[in-house]
């Protein structure tokens, strides 16, 4: 078998191990899907109801606001739920029996990454199905933007958890490291609420924060053209630089991480 057949059939196994593993534990399932989807309905309908702010179009209420960062929520806890099992992995001894094997440690990378990015993506697609119920009516190049932009959207978030996975060998501690690092990158993006609305600090972290332009386009794919919230928001190209750019760092990094362990 050639070199790069072999590379192929690593990141295809990789891939499908990932998701196989994911079809079996319906807990994961429960827990990357359910939570986000109840985040979005009690805050919606519960603190949606108090909530105000003036750079909102007085015809968009909260629910309306709140589905594009319940997406983006989605592709978060499913993506980085999944590369919780690089640390089971290496505490199993499967990475090690990995990196030894006659493959690229490329291919290691993508089968990884891809991998969490398909269960990301497909859940995330699954929800967009909702959008026309919560009252978006997309058009042909809205669903063809969502179509795309999720897919980005979920390997930079799984590049992301690689990138923060691959050094631990507690999942104790990755969960504590999502919980002060992830959920407020989450939270910071303008999922909760805008960014026109944030003052001092949180503006700033808000504006540095890539997962904000990756939130902007997505609301560029639900909201009609003319909708007068898309003018409070970055231009769409920019948006799409931003998440494309922070996708390839992140990836160079997964595949750095990697080649290092290598030579350890």
């Amino acid at each position: 078998m050639s070199s790069l057949a072999a590379d192929f059939s690593a990141t295809q196994s990789l891939l499908w191990r990932e998701i196989i593993r994911f079809l079996r534990q319906r807990s994961r399932i429960v827990g990357a899907l359910a939570t986000p989807i109840i985040f979005w309905l009690f805050l919606g309908f519960g603190v949606g109801q108090s909530f105000h702010d003036s750079s909102l179009p007085g015809a968009m209420n909260y629910i309306e606001y709140f589905f594009p960062g319940t997406i983006v929520m989605i592709i978060l806890f499913t993506a980085i739920f999944s590369t919780i099992s690089i640390i089971e992995d290496r505490r199993e001894g499967f990475l090690q029996g990995v990196l030894v094997a006659p493959v690229s440690r490329g291919s290691i990378v993508l089968g990884k990454v891809l991998g969490g990015a398909v269960l990301a993506a497909g859940q995330a697609w699954l929800v967009c199905l909702a959008a026309p119920f919560v009252g978006f009516h997309l058009d042909a190049t809205g669903i063809l933007k969502i179509l795309l932009l999720v897919p980005l959207l979920s390997v930079m978030l799984t590049a992301l958890g690689y990138l923060i996975a691959w050094p631990m060998d507690s999942t104790a501690g990755f969960h504590a490291i999502m919980n002060i690092f992830l959920i407020p990158l989450w939270l910071l993006s303008g999922s909760l609420f805008s960014v026109q609305g944030a003052q001092g600090l949180i503006a700033v972290l808000m504006h540095i924060n890539p997962l904000t332009y990756g939130l902007a386009a997505m609301r560029y794919c639900m909201y009609p053209a003319n909708s007068p919230w898309l003018g409070s928001l970055p231009s769409e190209s920019f948006c799409y630089i931003v998440t494309v750019v922070t996708t390839l760092l992140l990836l160079a990094g997964c595949f750095a991480v990697t080649l290092h362990e290598r030579k350890a």
